[in-house]
């Protein structure tokens, strides 16, 4: 597995999906940033709100996924999955099927986030469940005072480099920040 974080603004996200597992994405993907089309033929009314006017009720077609990078996929049952998943490698689309591993191209890690800090588990789709769990330890060792500290380390940084500080000299001064201050244990 190579480890990637996608910026939202470059790379165009769409979803695929009914139920549970469509809402539970949509709403990560939002968090992250992401405003994605969500392509659904029975969305629930859950779905349906959340998705507003980027919903579609129907199933993408080959124009819809010329204008996309990456497709999440999901609650549509085996044949339509694996279905989208060939159209959308055919269209060079990056692709994830909700827990079916053998037609994702890549797999969302469990995340944390502070701000702009992001933490992320991943076990290459071979256990949600220790992801997850991992994920719940991270969010007790970092709770969400940390997006303010991100915030006190960034303007450290910015402020020290304009006044010409080196990155040596920055690194240095963020760790004394942060032991002086005992963020971390």
């Amino acid at each position: 597995m190579i480890p990637l974080a996608l910026d939202p603004a470059r790379v165009t996200i769409a979803l695929a999906g009914n139920g549970p597992l469509a809402l539970r994405r949509l709403t990560q993907l939002r968090e992250g940033g992401a405003d994605p089309q969500v392509f659904s033929p029975e969305p629930d009314g859950e779905l349906a709100a959340l998705a507003g006017d980027r919903l579609v009720r129907a199933l993408p077609e080959a124009s819809d996924l010329d204008k996309v990078g990456v497709l999440y996929v999901m609650g549509l049952g085996t044949e339509a999955e694996t279905a989208l998943a060939d159209l959308a490698r055919q269209r060079r689309v990056l692709v994830n099927v909700e827990d079916v591993i053998p037609l994702c191209d890549f797999h969302s890690p469990s995340v944390v986030r502070r701000g702009d800090l992001v933490m992320t588990v991943s076990t290459g789709g071979r256990s949600p469940t220790v992801a997850s769990l991992l994920r719940q330890r991270l969010e007790s060792l970092f709770p969400e005072e940390w997006a303010e500290r991100l915030r006190t380390i960034a303007e450290l940084r910015n402020r020290r480099r304009a006044e010409g500080a080196s990155m040596s000299e920055v690194a240095r001064e963020s760790r004394d920040l942060i032991d002086r201050e005992k963020w971390l244990p």
